[in-house]
């Protein structure tokens, strides 16, 4: 295991991306990958994969890697010389080096690739450098496939729903008795009869520090816990604002959404509703309903510069209900999916952790491969 010194550019040549809009993309499989990542797909590519992308503008340092063919956008940098380096190994690297702290922009954050290709590193020899990608990889591969069955699992919950409560394609369907033309014994019903909505606790500046339980927002909602997440240690903040995992979490302004919180003990914030299902409901059908009937939610949003749903529309947004075993089987059968949703995002957790770990000490030599 040989390493040099060398410098950035002796690792990768990096060079801008190049511009598409929307309306120029035409139906295929090439990905575009902007500074966020796959925003969308295309059916001409300007780069042979594989591929390293980093974000040049907006989400500055975020790292890529892409196998196939691929687009990359004007707000990326691409991988234009490897070097005769190891595409994945680069990919690495490159998320070891912090690369926003190079940010040059003003109001936009910007990347310029000319302050970072002269930067000094450590560069291992080609063998040592497939050995690291393969270990890590092997983290990324167990992730990506928990992913997908997360999937499929949710996707079967959203089926059965539909299945069952918009088709009415429902057990014992064939030969249900129609009543005004709804099947005998079937309700309609509020969401805001369906479950309790506490509104997180209104967080001032000065609760926000670095030590204590995490502070959930709505970037929290869609990602877990990030580095840029405030945390609150004190006693301001009464205990029916702490969340733990298995806690259904409701977005009512700006981005609505809904999801199960799975980072552990943390506090919620305001802009969030923590949905307490009622009796006879259970939080994966919730979950289900809600984000099956966000689209009627999101008619009802209201404001100029943030988009928010008032409280009144938990009881105007009506849902169908049934007789209360056909209820009781849809609770037990989408538990049972989310469950197993829980593990395999705790497995995810997991592995995530552990290669992140990993990830510094073999990119400098501490571990031996």
């Amino acid at each position: 295991m040989t390493w040099t010194d060398a410098t950035l550019e002796d690792l990768v040549l990096l060079q801008r991306g190049f511009d598409i809009t929307k309306a120029e993309q035409r139906d295929g499989q090439i990905p575009v990958i902007s500074s966020s990542g796959v925003q969308s797909y295309h059916n001409v590519a300007k780069v042979k994969g594989p591929g390293v992308i980093v974000g040049r503008k907006g989400s500055v340092g975020t790292v890529y890697y892409c196998e196939t063919d691929y687009w990359p956008h004007d707000t990326t940098l691409w991988s234009k010389d490897l070097k005769g380096n190891d595409a994945k190994f680069v990919a690495y690297f490159l998320r070891t080096l912090n690369l926003d702290r190079f940010d040059t922009g003003n109001s936009n954050p910007t990347l310029n690739r000319n302050h970072i290709h002269g930067q000094p590193i450590k560069k291992p020899d080609l063998p040592t450098q497939q050995r690291i990608a393969s270990i890590l990889s092997a983290y990324d591969d167990l992730i990506e496939n928990n992913r997908r069955r997360i999937t499929l699992l949710e996707q079967a919950a959203r089926l059965l729903y539909r299945e069952w409560f918009v088709h009415l394609r429902f057990p014992g369907h064939e030969t249900a008795k129609i009543v005004d033309g709804l099947p005998e014994g079937w309700t309609h019903c509020s969401f805001a009869q369906m479950a309790q909505y506490l509104n997180g606790f209104a967080f001032k500046p000065r609760h926000l520090g670095e030590n204590g339980l995490p502070i959930v927002k709505i970037p929290e909602l869609k990602a877990g816990i990030l580095e840029k997440t405030p945390r609150y240690e004190g006693s301001e903040v009464p205990d029916k604002y702490l969340l733990n995992d298995g806690d259904l979490i409701f977005s009512w302004s700006g981005t609505l959404a809904v999801d199960f919180w799975n980072s552990g003990a943390a506090y919620l914030n305001q802009h969030l509703f923590k949905v307490t299902p009622s009796v006879g409901f259970s939080a994966a059908f919730l979950l289900v309903a809600i984000r099956e009937c966000m689209p009627v939610f999101m008619g009802k949003a209201v404001g100029a510069t943030m988009k928010h749903i008032r409280r009144s529309a938990l009881d105007e947004v009506m849902h169908l209900l049934p007789q209360g075993h056909i209820l009781a089987d849809f609770n037990h059968r989408a538990s049972e999916l989310y469950d197993q949703v829980q593990l395999l995002r705790a497995q995810n957790q997991k592995l995530t952790r552990a290669r992140d770990l990993l990830l510094p000490r073999l990119m400098d030599g501490r571990i031996p491969v």
